[in-house]
């Protein structure tokens, strides 16, 4: 009988109910507006054990998840309002989750430190190498150099809602570079939904410049996020309505170009925000989201192959179209699951993208 699948999450987030008034995004109205912590994230994933001992019909457990930096306000130059405040509290609560030693209210305990494998902090990349540098060393302060050697993976700075050519700053691409030199990953967040398939083909175009002239064990790891965030709510009547269309051809195009750099990886995350809203009450039948989605889902193993795909959930943004924080995370893993299924991947490709990929790509230790 095979052994349980370890499942890391690549892409959650977490944010305390005090620290609301900090997040970019926040408003009264939204429907994240409220505290999404490791209790949450535990609630979300509790059909998933989170040992080998605990059983589990479905053969898998949560061995742990990699933090991503939830969009802090912030600014660019530490002297300028916001500033970096903000960015840097956000990593002192990551370490009182990683150390196990909560404030009160925070939505965890000692129990849940060894769930946090990685961390991925707000960084100000298109500052360039010189200033990353100093905000690095800030950050390291606050981690100390123990945690920061262990489980600070790499930075993200978000570029789906900034405006065109940010890209393609030279301090963009040259903080890139910088962080390639430094083993740090760069998780990349671009949206061809909602914010156009411009901000891929600007993508493709940095990815280019990141990449030349650069020693193939110095170029900078790239993590793309969420398929790139493609329009999955295209009119579907048949599987050529999708591939035939001028929007799915270009984005197929690009993604294709972006796994043309092998040091490029792919998250399989993100889906229920680009899908249409899915009930609380009523089951999905997962096999229709999984023909549905499938055009994408196909472009994108064509294009990286398994070896460099990961499993993400995009937690907590993953309830607001997948029909609430019970359900949501177990719907994607039955997605996911049945994604690997259709396309025959073996044991050993399906553990890939469950995890090894994950540990790959950010050099997590375990």
């Amino acid at each position: 009988m095979p052994s349980s699948i370890p499942i890391i999450d690549s892409h959650i987030h977490l944010f305390p109910e005090t620290h609301l008034s900090t997040l970019a995004w926040h408003s009264a109205d939204n429907p994240l507006g409220s505290q999404y912590s490791v209790d949450q994230y535990r609630i979300a994933t509790c059909s998933t054990p989170t040992s080998t001992s605990s059983s589990s019909e479905s053969g898998f457990f949560l061995r742990g998840f990699i933090f991503i930096e939830t969009d802090r306000l912030s600014s660019i130059e530490e002297s300028s309002s916001p500033g970096w405040g903000y960015a840097l509290d956000e990593v002192s609560f990551l370490v009182r989750v990683v150390c196990g030693e909560p404030l009160p209210g925070e939505g965890h305990s000692y129990e849940d430190k060894r769930l946090c494998l990685g961390i991925v902090p707000w960084a100000p990349v298109p500052a360039g190498a010189e200033t990353l540098e100093r905000y690095m060393k800030l950050l390291e302060e606050r981690t100390g150099k123990d945690v920061f050697r262990r489980k600070v993976r790499g930075v993200r700075y978000l570029v789906q809602d900034k405006p065109s050519g940010t890209m393609l700053r030279e301090g963009f691409v040259e903080g890139l570079k910088w962080l390639g030199k430094k083993g740090l990953v760069f998780d990349l967040g671009v949206d061809a939904r909602s914010g156009g398939l411009w901000q891929l083909r600007e993508a493709v175009k940095m990815m280019k410049r990141v990449y030349a002239d650069v020693n193939e064990d110095e170029g900078v790891v790239i993590v793309i996020n969420h398929l790139c965030k493609p329009n999955l709510r295209l009119p579907y009547t048949s599987r050529e309505s999708i591939t035939s269309h001028h929007e799915f051809v270009e984005w197929e195009s690009l993604i294709t170009t972006m796994s043309t750099h092998p040091k490029t990886y792919m998250k399989l995350s993100g889906g229920f925000s680009e899908l249409s809203p899915l009930s609380f009450n009523i089951e999905p039948d997962i096999d229709s989201l999984v023909k549905r989605i499938s055009p994408w889902t196909d472009a994108v193993f064509e294009a990286f192959g398994p070896e460099r795909v990961m499993f993400g959930s995009d937690w907590p943004v993953c309830n607001i179209g997948g029909g609430g924080n019970e359900v949501s995370w177990q719907r994607w893993k039955n997605v996911v699951e049945a994604v690997l299924e259709r396309r025959g991947l073996d044991e050993e490709q399906k553990r890939g993208v469950w995890g090894d990929v994950a540990v790959k790509a950010y050099g997590i230790g375990l």
